[in-house]
């Protein structure tokens, strides 16, 4: 897990704030089709909202092993939502610009 300073976090945030959930984890839980979904999703929107519906005891065990097995960075967890940030390989294609921060 990649750590971001507190700025950068305040940042990502306000600009996940209109964001909707993109993936939505339910009573299966966390299955490698939900983590490549996850992975493509950061691979295109850098910055995305997960919600999770049926499986919410366990939310902050999976949030972890999200975090860990997509190498994106945790924002927040909010409630039911998990906010991830993962920055795009190339930078051309960079969404958020957290270096001049």
């Amino acid at each position: 897990m990649n750590s971001i300073p507190r700025k950068k976090i305040k940042y990502l945030k306000a600009c996940a704030h209109g964001m909707k959930p993109v993936v939505l984890i339910g009573k299966h839980g966390l299955s490698v089709a939900v983590l490549n979904a996850i992975d493509e999703v950061l691979l295109s929107h850098e910055l995305i909202k997960i919600k999770f519906i049926d499986c919410k005891e366990e939310r902050r065990e999976l949030a972890q092993q999200i975090v860990e097995k997509t190498g994106s960075s945790l924002v927040t967890m909010i409630g039911n939502v998990l906010i991830i940030y993962r920055q795009h390989p190339e930078a051309e294609k960079r969404q958020y610009e957290l270096a001049a921060m």
